[in-house]
């Protein structure tokens, strides 16, 4: 096995050619046995496997900086600098590997990257301070699958592009950002530019007019006549040579040889380079090629058959793409919008029956929620399905676009609160700190699928202005009730303590108030239905002159719902004599079940429990 001689990227490099197109197979073979057990995002990382071996034979990463975009196709890298063998088997666990590139993690993370579309402004950034602090080393952006799609892709090209800075952008082009190029033409001259003796060739040429043949006339002139007849034949380039670039490309990114070749060749050029590699995602496992959508984010799957371990329940997002289907067809005003998350939002069903009110617009959160504000603003119902980590992109459009208008668009907030393996930058821990802070916005926080269903029909059908559904990825708890449309319900009668919480921590709520009954300790238990708009009037029913208030959520203390609620009692002449307030406190969640994820956080039933008994005991 070679893969077993591969201890960090210098072990790569010595390979022969030869076994390094056997170390990729052995690599393929490893990411499925590996993740059908862990889950993870294999259809990406197995059509990146070559051009990873490439960039690590050609680029020294402890070094050179090699920039992500999007961070899920960085496992091949992971295993190739030192994090293969047992260790990749803790892959987004517990205490394990991250599922995305991580500094912390290893010299040869050059920057995290678990959201899409930075890494040409971030690696334009470390080319500047190479310059300016007079150091020499390569910067590369590993653009690919979909992230071309995100604006802030094209503001970091077009600024990249004019700077003149060496740096090297691999456009991973997997058939989901840009077209494929078509014609004999296109592919002769594809084969033609990826062998050595074209950039041999190139080198010399460039060398006959000196340090700087831009400089010269006629390099200038023969340049211009080239570049016409490129774009006579060849038009897909001149989008990144008009910014700037010098594109290589398209090159068969599964042919190792040619990689090394554009790469290395890349790399003498010293100036802004866009590579394009056209790739498969799902490569080598007919099961992700047949269906690379179920295989870009997958849970434990049997490699054989290529079917899951465990059968899914029903989620909230299906239970909410279901709803707003059903609602669609109540009134033709109502219209879905999502940014590259049909599937994970659970808008499949709506998206078939209701073509013509879908719409995906990629990877382009703000651009989605000014889009849905147009389509308010003209009589439409709008509602954008957003996964909460990715609805912070879109903050500015919230305020300045949707609210300042009172627009009525409805955001469908999925993945809130603690998500589980995908770590820190996946969690939904902002939403319910911002979203409140925006003047004019309902925030609904269903615990169960009937609360979902019927917040759902009042966002569109009752509320006016702006309106977010915030609920979480997975299922539901042993709470299944619709408590109806009151801002607070009490779920427990108690006389000792009140714990209060919202969403689906309800269900830790409630079974830490019969914990503490075994201690002689009466608990009120308090459900927030809406966490915005609130008032002390509504508080002050239920909470007003407690003994003591515990405030269960699992998003970050500073601008949390218990410190508002607080306020607005303190306000009231009706602040809590004691106040316990349960979150995620100031630092980052990392990966993990959402069980364990609680648990460490103190957010799990025992842990309330035990934390109001110490309250009590003082």
């Amino acid at each position: 096995m070679i893969l077993e001689r591969i201890h960090s990227p210098e072990d790569v490099r010595k390979l022969t050619e030869r076994e390094a197109v056997l170390l990729c197979e052995e690599l393929r073979g490893f990411l499925i046995e590996n993740v059908s057990k862990t889950g993870g995002h294999l259809a990406s990382n197995l059509g990146a496997v070559e051009l990873t071996v490439a960039i690590h034979r050609c680029f020294d990463t402890e070094r050179d900086r090699l920039v992500f975009d999007v961070g899920h196709q960085c496992y091949v890298h992971k295993i190739l600098t030192g994090r293969g063998g047992e260790q990749f088997s803790t892959l987004r666990q517990f205490g394990g590997l991250s599922g995305f590139p991580k500094p912390r993690e290893s010299v040869h993370d050059a920057f995290i990257a678990g959201h899409a579309s930075n890494s040409v402004s971030v690696a334009l950034g470390m080319a500047r301070a190479r310059t300016l602090l007079h150091q020499d080393y390569s910067v590369l952006a590993l653009i690919g699958d979909g992230a071309l799609s995100g604006g802030l892709a094209y503001e970091g090209l077009n600024n990249a592009g004019a700077s003149k800075e060496p740096l090297i952008v691999i456009l991973n082009d997997n058939g989901m950002s840009i077209n494929p190029n078509v014609g004999a033409v296109s592919g002769h001259l594809a084969r033609l530019r990826s062998k050595p003796a074209y950039y041999h060739f190139k080198k010399w040429y460039r060398g006959l007019f000196g340090a700087r043949p831009a400089d010269n006339g006629l390099y200038r002139f023969n340049h211009h006549i080239k570049t016409v007849m490129k774009r006579t034949f060849w038009p897909s380039s001149s989008l990144f040579e008009e910014m700037g670039f010098t594109y290589l490309g398209p090159i068969d990114g599964h042919d190792l040889d040619r990689l090394c070749n554009v790469l290395q060749w890349a790399k003498e050029l010293r100036c802004p380079v866009v590579v394009h590699v056209y790739t498969v995602k799902g490569k080598g496992y007919p099961f992700a090629e047949q269906n690379p959508g179920k295989f870009h984010g997958i849970g434990p799957f049997d490699p054989e058959t290529g079917l899951a371990r465990t059968a899914c329940g029903e989620t909230f997002s299906a239970v909410f793409g279901k709803t707003l289907a059903d609602c669609a067809l109540q009134d033709e005003r109502v219209c879905a919008v999502t940014a590259a998350m049909e599937d994970g939002t659970g808008l499949s069903e709506f998206a078939q029956k209701f073509p013509s009110r879908f719409f995906d617009v990629a990877i382009a959160e703000g651009h989605a929620a000014a889009m849905a504000a147009g389509m308010a603003k003209q009589g439409l119902l709008p509602v954008f399905a957003v996964y909460s980590c990715f609805l912070q992109r879109s903050y500015d459009m919230l305020i300045h676009d949707i609210a300042l208008q009172r627009l009525h668009v409805v955001l469908a907030v999925d993945r809130v609160g603690l998500v589980g393996a995908d770590g820190e930058t996946h969690h939904g821990c902002f939403d319910a700190l911002f979203l409140p802070q925006i003047p004019g916005f309902t925030v609904y926080c269903p615990a169960s699928f009937a609360e979902l269903r019927h917040m759902l029909r009042s966002a569109l059908f009752t509320c006016t202005g702006p309106v977010a559904v915030r609920y979480p990825r997975g299922g539901e708890g042993a709470y299944r009730a619709d408590s109806g449309d009151e801002t607070l319900v009490q779920l427990r009668e108690g006389g000792d303590v009140t714990l209060l919480s919202y969403g689906t921590l309800i269900n830790e709520a409630l079974e830490a108030a019969e914990l503490l009954s075994g201690f002689q300790i009466s608990a009120q238990v308090v459900k927030l239905n809406r966490i915005a708009p609130l008032s002390g009037g509504e508080l002050l029913p239920l909470l007003g002159s407690q003994k003591c208030l515990a405030v269960i959520e699992d998003s970050f203390a500073a601008g949390c719902v218990g410190e508002r609620v607080s306020a607005l009692l303190t306000q009231s002449g009706a602040a809590p004599e004691r106040l316990i307030l349960k979150n995620l406190g100031r630092g980052f969640a990392h990966s993990g079940t959402v069980a364990q994820l609680r648990r460490e956080a103190g957010l799990d039933a025992e842990a309330i429990a035990e934390a109001v008994r110490k309250e009590m005991d003082r």
